[in-house]
């Protein structure tokens, strides 16, 4: 476990503790790094931090968090066995959608996290993450559900939790989605790859 908090955490801890690489730093009150297991097989990475999120300094914690727990939950995985991030650290006003260089500013930060924690399966909530961690060319209505091979990790797009506060008809989609994450996720710890 001490090997968890090695220095590639700390480093990041101290780059982001007084990042100015982008305007979203003016309005914030935390930086939200990301939280859960930081030797997770699955990785999850959202788009930004909301109010809540920005308030408490952690991830996912508002309502659409809480249905993010639920969802997971329902497929037998808890927050504890995830690890859990946004795509930019700080909140965009008005939770507007991250602009490209607000993404491209926090990109760095975010490839050290996937590096230290070596997932096997990364899902990208929402259409932010899918763009800027699944293809640049993604676009969630096409894409979603759709599993993707690079360097021996699966990655897969979703909806965002927050979409499907504000369109219940998107949530047989999505439970499609976890149905193959969870299924993913078994082939994984059977043969180690997830063919």
């Amino acid at each position: 476990m001490e090997a968890v908090n090695a220095p590639g955490w700390e480093q990041i801890e101290q780059t982001i503790q007084n990042c100015r690489r982008c305007g979203l730093c003016q309005q914030r009150h935390s930086i939200v790094l990301g939280e859960g297991n930081r030797q997770a097989e699955v990785m999850l990475i959202g788009e930004g931090p909301g109010a809540d999120e920005d308030a408490q300094g952690r991830p996912f914690v508002g309502k659409a968090g809480q249905l993010l727990d639920k969802m997971f939950s329902a497929i037998d995985m808890r927050r504890e066995d995830l690890y859990i991030t946004n795509v930019v650290k700080c909140r965009p006003p008005g939770n507007r959608t991250p602009l490209d260089e607000e993404a491209h500013a926090c990109l760095p930060i975010l490839r050290k996290q996937y590096a230290l924690i070596k997932p096997k399966i990364v899902v990208c909530l929402g259409a932010t993450s899918a763009k800027h961690v699944y293809s640049p060319e993604a676009r969630i209505t096409r894409d979603r559900g759709k599993w993707v091979e690079k360097n021996g990790v699966w990655f897969m797009p979703t909806y965002h939790p927050a979409a499907l506060l504000r369109d219940e008809s998107k949530k047989r989609e999505v439970w499609n989605d976890l149905q193959s994450l969870a299924q993913k996720y078994r082939s994984i710890q059977l043969d180690g790859k997830g063919n």
